[in-house]
């Protein structure tokens, strides 16, 4: 297998976009991208676009033909493919880049990831998310995605003492992140008895438990890294990518606390890497829903199981703490617009590893990690990358 290095990112702002069609936003973070990377259209071999329910959101579909389109692209014949794991689309989409170029298919790839969930009512957009789950064994009864993690939530009380508060310190923390980001959906932060007295949504997750209903595209130009010096002089290799399933509705699980799949694609993301989660700097997670972060910081490895909740207290994980985890604010702060989610981590960790991220950056970040999840854990996606 060849190298794979990012040499272009680009991003759109997130949010409630009722000005930008979802053409618009492609393109804004697709062209930021390609005029980051230094490339020309003749060099681009393929487009992998991750995208979850763009039938659902706005009625459009065969979204890879629609986003060559509407990039410029559409003459030069360039394969563009959409790729769809639910909120894990966007790290699939750049699985499948990485993947094509380290085979040697493929010398240069263009990577987005785009939804536009505004456009329809509230009602509609839950509707449409828990499509991403059991239709037959969790949809059918009424159950939402804050109800399976609240679930989650329950168990991870009951079994290690993780409190309320714990949760609360996670959207605190994430909303201080996101208020340094200026392309993050909330720039403000909040306080703890905010996040503890929100209003309720499904016990123990309150409203700023929750990750946002949101607009907005990301966008990655990868590179074999034998070639990414003719374009910039600050590539950042990927050097590990994994992925793995795991049962699609929650109550199969061995154990609801432990998203098998994190807990196996990041075994075969370290392997490739040759590295352990002692080796990270930092990383980008999918915290959906608070208990979702604390979940993840336990199977990627950085704590113990059941270590999450004081791990947040003790500020392990804020910017200037031994492992900063979300600097962009995720998904909490920054947005979840569910299909660019992917992308978007890999914009910020490739951001961090340059240097480039501004109030929040992080002090000596070489290696960074992005965890990327779709569903309630039935997919996920992660990759390791390095400062080269």
């Amino acid at each position: 297998m060849r190298d794979v290095a990012i040499i272009g990112v680009g991003l759109t702002k997130f949010g409630e976009l009722w000005d930008k069609s979802f053409r618009q936003l492609i393109a804004e973070a697709g062209s930021k991208a390609i005029l980051d990377s230094g490339i020309g259209g003749k060099e681009i071999d393929a487009m992998y676009i991750g995208s979850m329910s763009s039938g659902r959101f706005i009625g459009q579909e065969h979204v890879g033909a629609l986003v060559a389109d509407a990039s410029g692209f559409s003459h030069r014949h360039i394969p563009a493919t959409r790729v769809e794991g639910a909120c894990a689309s966007g790290g699939l989409a750049v699985r499948e880049g990485f993947l094509s170029i380290a085979s040697g298919m493929n010398d240069i790839v263009v990577v987005g990831g785009i939804e536009k969930m505004n456009d329809v009512a509230g009602a509609t957009a839950t509707e449409t998310l828990i499509m991403a789950a059991d239709q037959e064994w969790e949809a059918f009864f009424g159950v939402t995605f804050p109800g399976l993690y609240a679930m989650i939530a329950m168990k991870h009380m009951r079994d290690y003492g993780t409190t309320k508060e714990q949760l609360a310190q996670v959207a605190v923390k994430n909303h201080a992140n996101g208020a340094l980001n200026p392309y993050a959906q909330y720039q403000r932060e909040i306080t703890l008895e905010q996040a503890i007295n929100a209003a309720p949504v499904a016990y123990p997750l309150g409203l700023l438990d929750c990750s946002p209903v949101t607009d907005g595209a990301a966008s990655i130009v990868l590179c074999a890294a034998d070639k990414a010096k003719k374009y910039t002089d600050k590539p950042v290799k990927i050097l590990g990518s994994g992925q793995a399933s795991d049962t699609l509705a929650l109550h199969a699980r061995r154990d609801i606390c432990t998203l098998d799949s994190t807990v196996y694609a990041a075994k075969m993301a370290y392997k490739q890497a040759n590295m352990t989660p002692k080796d990270v700097d930092l990383a980008e997670v999918h915290d959906c829903f608070t208990i979702a972060e604390i979940c993840a910081i336990e199977d990627l490895g950085f704590v113990k199981k059941g270590e999450g909740g004081g791990a947040i207290e003790k500020k392990i994980t804020t910017l200037d703490g031994s492992l900063p985890v979300n600097t962009s604010g995720g998904l909490k702060s920054k947005g979840h617009p569910v299909g660019a989610t992917g992308v978007a981590q890999m914009v910020e960790i490739t951001q961090q590893l340059r240097g480039e991220a501004g109030k929040r950056q992080v002090k000596n970040a070489n290696i960074g990690l992005a965890h990327n999840v779709g569903g309630s854990g039935a997919t996920c996606v992660i990759h390791i990358l390095e400062a080269v």
